[in-house]
């Protein structure tokens, strides 16, 4: 999938804590950077003025997976894009890319689900149909499956 798909990003630069004894990104890292991205992604979305913190839409990772392409050093800067693939009943899918800073090559990428839930605790729950609607002008398309 080329850059362009994805209309959101942030920039980033690796800090010395994030690399391992071979001096590249530990591959833990590369699941905390989608957690940077997706925060972020919600923020630039409108998810937070929507709703407060304590009143916000709970979600739970169900699924997180992670293709490794290139290496990624210390005190560079990537990119991380983001975007909304698809809404489900009760889930969501989000799509990652790692890149270089405003470079197409690619070091990363990744897919999370997460599931929707009436409570901390609770069973899965419909994504409420106002939380898609940011997703889906936020990205300009229809994203319920």
């Amino acid at each position: 999938m080329p850059r362009s798909d994805f209309k959101f990003h942030l920039t980033k630069r690796v800090r010395y804590a994030e690399i391992d004894a071979q001096a590249v990104v530990f591959n833990s890292r590369y699941l905390e950077y989608f957690d940077i991205g997706i925060t972020e992604y919600w923020r630039a979305a409108g998810v937070y003025d929507r709703w407060p913190e304590r009143e916000s839409p709970e979600f739970h990772v169900a699924r997180a997976e992670v293709d490794y392409k290139v290496p990624i050093l210390l005190d560079e800067e990537i990119d991380i894009c983001v975007r909304c693939s698809r809404v489900g009943r009760s889930s969501m899918t989000f799509l990652f890319e790692l890149h270089g800073k405003g470079a197409e090559d690619l070091r990363a990428t990744g897919l999370e689900v997460s599931v929707h839930v009436a409570e901390a605790r609770g069973a899965p729950a419909p994504v409420p149909d106002e939380f898609v609607n940011l997703f889906e002008a936020f990205e300009q398309t229809s994203l319920r499956a």
